[in-house]
């Protein structure tokens, strides 16, 4: 590539719409343009994850993603280096989705919970964002997400919102939304929001590759 990529970090809270605001940013660009790449997919295999208390896998670690493998990949991409990765396969903890490839593009776009936590992961971004909810608002759209595409009962949801989701969101994340460069309030939508950075980004997309 003539010039490095623009390296936009998307970090937030469980349900706070990282999801929907990714894909709604992706439709705005091409695959030449961006590429956008997901800490979900640098989840360790279930095996090696502690368990709590009550001999559940505490998922909201940052010990249960190889961030130093995520932090690699991101710099080779930065180099403009391709890579590639096995997709997580939520549910199927134990077993290895289908390999992905990931080019470097203009606009290098990582997500995932504890991107900012990891200095190694933070400190390459160029732009870094906080996608913010109300909590209450943010429990309901995760049940409403685990119960219908996971499969999981709203009582684990809740036991995992209370022990696990809640005390991570504070320990790992809450405090790094403050270093953000922009906080995007997701209670209603980010329409306005997506529009700014999607214009921004705008400019990036056109370096040449």
């Amino acid at each position: 590539m003539k010039n490095k990529p623009y390296l936009v970090g998307i970090s937030g809270g469980s349900a706070s719409g990282k999801t929907s605001f990714l894909k709604a940013l992706k439709e705005q660009f091409s695959e030449k343009q961006l590429c956008i790449v997901s800490q979900d997919n640098y989840y360790k295999l279930a095996y090696e994850h502690k368990k709590d208390e009550n001999g559940h896998i505490n998922f909201d670690l940052p010990d249960c993603v190889d961030l130093d493998a995520f932090a690699e990949d991101l710099s080779k991409l930065h180099h403009g280096e391709s890579i590639q990765r096995h997709e997580y396969r939520f549910q199927h903890e134990n077993q290895q989705g289908p390999l992905l490839t990931f080019e470097p593009a203009p606009i290098i776009v990582c997500e995932g919970l504890f991107i900012f936590y990891y200095e190694r992961i933070f400190n390459q971004f160029d732009l870094k964002i906080f996608i913010n909810a109300e909590e209450e608002l943010a429990l309901q759209r995760r049940i409403k997400r685990d119960v219908a595409e996971r499969n999981i009962s709203e009582d684990f949801v809740l036991y995992q919102w209370k022990n696990h989701v809640l005390p991570s969101y504070r320990q790992f994340l809450l405090p790094f939304m403050a270093q953000a460069d922009l906080i995007i309030n997701n209670n209603t939508h980010f329409n306005n929001s997506l529009k700014v950075i999607s214009d921004y980004l705008n400019n990036f997309s056109k370096l040449s590759i």
